[in-house]
């Protein structure tokens, strides 16, 4: 339907960017601040999706798609889990009490959990252009794959 447009002698690109909020705990190990404790946080996630075209009802994609595809995912994995390194020394006392862990390759960082959930959101066969994690009100981190 709608093609891309040259503005000032460019393409312009249509982005889409689905807000999903949740609720984790982590802590991260080999670090001195006080992020090294138990904690938690009530996240917001923002995924953009670009297209260069837009479908043939107007849209780059619809929200509910997002959701369905992608909010679930986050409800099933991290909703309400303790996020912890798989080198982490509290992972497995935690285990034992039957813990919702969701263990992660490296520390759970804001930058680590965006990579995450950008990695699930390409699983499930959105055309993800960026992901930022919003751990506090002031403070976001974002993964995106600069293709070339």
């Amino acid at each position: 339907m709608g093609g891309p447009t040259a503005v000032g002698g460019t393409m312009g690109r249509y982005r889409v960017t689905k807000k999903i909020e949740f609720c984790y705990g982590h802590r991260l190990i080999n670090y001195e601040g006080k992020c090294r404790n138990l904690h938690g946080h009530n996240a917001v996630v923002e995924v953009d999706i670009d297209a260069a075209e837009l479908d043939a009802l107007g849209m780059v994609i619809d929200f509910g798609e997002i959701k369905a595809r992608l909010a679930a995912w986050i409800d099933a994995h991290l909703d309400h889990q303790l996020l912890l390194c798989e080198r982490d020394p509290l992972l497995a006392p935690l285990r034992a009490h039957d813990q919702r862990i969701f263990v992660m390759a490296e520390n759970p960082t804001a930058e680590n959990i965006a990579r995450v959930i950008f990695d699930a959101a390409k699983g499930a066969g959105l055309p993800v252009a960026e992901v930022r994690l919003w751990e506090t009100p002031s403070s976001c981190a974002g993964y995106r794959c600069d293709e070339s």
